[in-house]
């Protein structure tokens, strides 16, 4: 067993590791999710979710020594050295995640890659599940779930509404050929 040898290779020099985590790191950020392959996943994860932890760290002691979060924002900004992403890290992931014990992120697999059939997986923050968000109302939110449903009445009549025109616009096409034809032969 080898010991102290911690993290993933990845078939990478030391500077470019640093550089791909590193952009991992922003675009998940901005993104809130991406696509990479499995190892990258799994390896970014050990390398963001530190920098999400010091955010929530900085949010945390705002009160008592606001001097500390400038530290917390420059230790990050060593690695990510993108401003737009710090911000939205220490502005946004930070006092959203200040609940949470850890386990800032979802890996979740998506088969293989059909060009070299490498695991492809999918990262996510998960406080940020876009989905799971639109589906899921709060219980006691009546008025934007009678909304959706009132919305979902409207498209749907309009939706048949627009078929039955079609139906008739291409009957009346039909019939029209058909006089045509019949007084060409006459």
């Amino acid at each position: 067993m080898i010991h102290r040898n911690k993290g993933r290779k990845l078939t990478r020099t030391a500077s470019h590791r640093k550089a791909l985590m590193s952009n991992l790191s922003v675009s998940l950020i901005k993104n809130k999710k991406i696509r990479t392959t499995l190892a990258k996943a799994k390896e970014l994860r050990t390398y963001i979710e530190p920098m999400i932890n010091k955010s929530k760290r900085a949010f945390l002691s705002k009160d008592g020594k606001p001097e500390f979060g400038v530290h917390l924002r420059r230790e990050i900004n060593k690695y990510l050295q993108d401003k737009g992403a710090l911000k939205t890290l220490f502005d946004e992931i930070g006092p959203k995640v200040a609940s949470r014990n850890g386990g800032y992120t979802r890996v979740l697999k998506m088969g293989r890659r059909l060009g070299d059939g490498a695991e492809l997986a999918l990262i996510e923050l998960v406080d940020y599940n876009i989905e799971q968000l639109k589906t899921e109302t709060p219980a006691g939110d009546k008025e934007s779930v009678d909304k959706s449903k009132t919305k979902a009445k409207k498209t749907k009549k309009s939706s048949t509404a627009s078929k039955e025109s079609k139906k008739t616009a291409s009957e009346t096409k039909k019939s029209a050929k058909g006089r045509k034809k019949k007084e060409a032969a006459e």
